[in-house]
């Protein structure tokens, strides 16, 4: 009898992904509760594991676009098992470790038994092009799975400054790929994930009234901040005070102060949120998530950098969920990280509002009268112009800005 393989229920408004990887191969047998495929979505990647034991009938290869519940593959249950196969234990979400609070991701070296079944297809491709035997690389996926940024960085060691990780973690494999090649242009094809957001940015321009307002923000009292307090804080707290979480704070203030943007448009009404779920955007191997703290004016300082920090090792080790991406009121993305002076970003529909936070360079401004140095921040706000009038976003960045240049009043609720 054989067993069909469907492609799971995701997430409600989810109807179809693509099919990104068989883990095991065609007429491998396979044991219960082993991982058989990925299947990629718009916003995360979820696994799928046997239901039995058998051999492994494929019928939709990789990078093939599937439904929800459509069958892509048959287990023959009664099929003999081969002398020497081994039971593992078998691995499900259910049963998996709890991230703790500021995990490091698992690492471990792959045995040569092993690691076919852990290289998915591009990373397979990644190491024979680069002549790399996949034993001497330690994995940072789910089981010591072998990334491709693993890859990029065994073959050119990542930089030590911090913000620049995640930059070179994208750019890296495939331009090495490219450079070695001799050839004059690649073609591969766009991953569910990317298209994705293409569609979403292409579909927010088209159907929004996007408009953007710009400010400065002088740093020196949050970088004061940070300096006087920053070994008290980490060793309370475990973890260091960074810029995002004066932000975060920065925008719940400015979104009291400014109601209309905490708001969207369902229809032909606007329905006004009395809470205030913030998005971070994160950049991830597989692409751009914005992952959402849950009630943000509820939580300390401490509280956002810890929430921050749990989602950039999930996002790292690909374990953000569906609900961790879901009902978001406002984002905030800092293009600053990757040295961005300026930008204009986009939104998350159906939400009003993003902020854009940039790099800090140290500007000559006019102060009291004279010309000083200062550490300055270029600020913006892209808006849905049909639900906030430019008043309203122009108030909003001055909020900010009060809030950025004079934290201690704020934050003591003075």
């Amino acid at each position: 009898m054989s067993i069909e393989i469907k492609v799971p229920t995701v997430g409600e408004s989810i109807t179809s992904g693509i099919l990104g990887a068989w883990r095991k191969k065609p007429g491998e047998y396979v044991n219960e509760g082993e991982i058989l495929l990925e299947i990629e979505t718009d916003k995360i990647t979820s696994e799928v594991y046997a239901e039995v034991s058998g051999t492994l009938q494929q019928m939709v290869s990789e990078g093939t676009e599937v439904k929800i519940g459509q069958i892509v593959g048959l287990i023959d249950e009664k099929a003999p098992k081969p002398a020497g196969v081994a039971v593992p234990v078998p691995v499900s979400a259910s049963t998996a470790a709890p991230v703790a609070s500021a995990p490091q991701p698992k690492t471990q070296n792959l045995k040569p038994e092993t690691e076919s079944s852990l290289l998915s297809p591009a990373v397979r491709k990644l190491v024979e092009e680069k002549g790399i035997n996949p034993a001497d690389i330690r994995g940072s996926g789910k089981e010591g799975r072998i990334l491709k940024e693993d890859v990029a960085t065994f073959v050119v060691p990542a930089p030590t400054h911090p913000t620049r990780t995640a930059s070179v973690v994208e750019s890296i494999p495939d331009h090495i790929s490219t450079a070695q090649s001799g050839e004059r242009t690649t073609r591969r094809k766009m991953t569910s994930l990317r298209r994705k957001i293409a569609d979403r940015l292409v579909s927010a321009q088209h159907n929004a009234a996007l408009l953007t307002t710009f400010n400065e923000v002088d740093m020196t009292n949050v970088m004061a901040m940070r300096v006087k307090f920053q070994d008290r804080f980490t060793k309370k707290h475990g973890l260091k005070v960074g810029f995002m979480s004066f932000f975060a704070k920065a925008v719940i203030y400015a979104l009291k102060e400014v109601p209309q943007i905490n708001a969207r448009i369902e229809g032909d009404e606007i329905v006004e949120n009395h809470f205030y779920d913030i998005g971070v955007a994160i950049s991830a191997p597989k692409g751009l998530m914005v992952p959402v703290l849950r009630n943000v004016d509820q939580l300390s300082m401490a509280g956002i950098e810890k929430g921050i920090a749990d989602y950039a090792v999930k996002a790292r080790e690909g374990k953000i969920s569906l609900p961790d991406l879901e009902g978001g009121v406002f984002t905030i993305t800092n293009g600053g990280t990757f040295g961005s002076l300026l930008s204009t970003p986009i939104i998350n529909p159906p939400q009003s509002g993003i902020l854009g936070m940039h790099a800090i360079q140290d500007r000559p401004i006019a102060l009291n009268g004279q010309v000083v140095i200062r550490p300055m921040m270029y600020i913006a706000l892209s808006y849905d112009h049909r639900i906030v009038d430019g008043k309203e976003a122009v108030t909003f960045l001055v909020r900010i800005k009060e809030f950025i240049e004079n934290p201690g009043v704020y934050l003591l609720e003075l």
